[in-house]
């Protein structure tokens, strides 16, 4: 599995909000609240499909509801496992 970055992550977010507008995803927002970015849980939602599909991953529902944070997302996202060693 490809890492997934920040600047990646930046971009899915801003294409599933439809904005390029809004508070700039970068390191100093690592530890920002999504909601405090400008990013709803469908925003989220969205993004989780294509990652778990685009770098074939198994995302648990649990530990999304609790990665609340770019840093947070990242970190889940790349130490999870991949959907094949998962199903």
């Amino acid at each position: 599995m490809d890492r997934l970055n920040l600047t990646d992550l930046a971009a899915l977010l801003r294409e599933a909000a439809g904005s390029d507008e809004g508070v700039p995803l970068d390191e100093a927002a690592l530890d920002t609240l999504f909601l405090d970015l400008g990013y709803d849980s469908l925003a989220l939602l969205q993004v989780t499909g294509i990652v778990e599909r685009d770098h074939d991953v198994a995302l648990d529902e649990e530990a999304l509801d609790e990665a609340q944070t770019p840093r947070a997302y990242l970190d889940l996202v790349n130490g999870a496992p991949d959907a094949r060693s998962a199903a």
